[in-house]
């Protein structure tokens, strides 16, 4: 399962409670012959979805991105401008 570094956990929950209506981030991913993520902010799971929950973050994955990312770690920081730039790693 996803796991998230303190970093990202801290930058989830900082999307969360600036968004309105947004109770986390969810995560859907392309085709497994093209993969792809995509991040938003989101308000619930859909139908489907895997909930990951660490230290107050809530991240929502689809099916998609439940296969591709089942052994990683999410990262993220905040560059100097405001912009959020997320990470994945293998867990150790």
């Amino acid at each position: 399962m996803l796991t998230l570094t303190e970093n990202a956990t801290a930058v989830v929950k900082g999307i969360a409670d600036q968004v309105p209506e947004a109770s986390g981030l969810r995560i859907t991913g392309g085709p497994a012959e093209e993969p792809s993520l995509e991040v938003a902010p989101a308000s619930a799971a859909e139908p489907g979805d895997q909930v990951v929950e660490q230290e107050g973050a809530t991240v929502y994955l689809d099916e998609n991105a439940v296969l591709l990312l089942d052994d990683k770690v999410l990262d993220a920081r905040v560059d100097e401008e405001g912009r959020v730039e997320f990470a994945l790693g293998q867990q150790g």
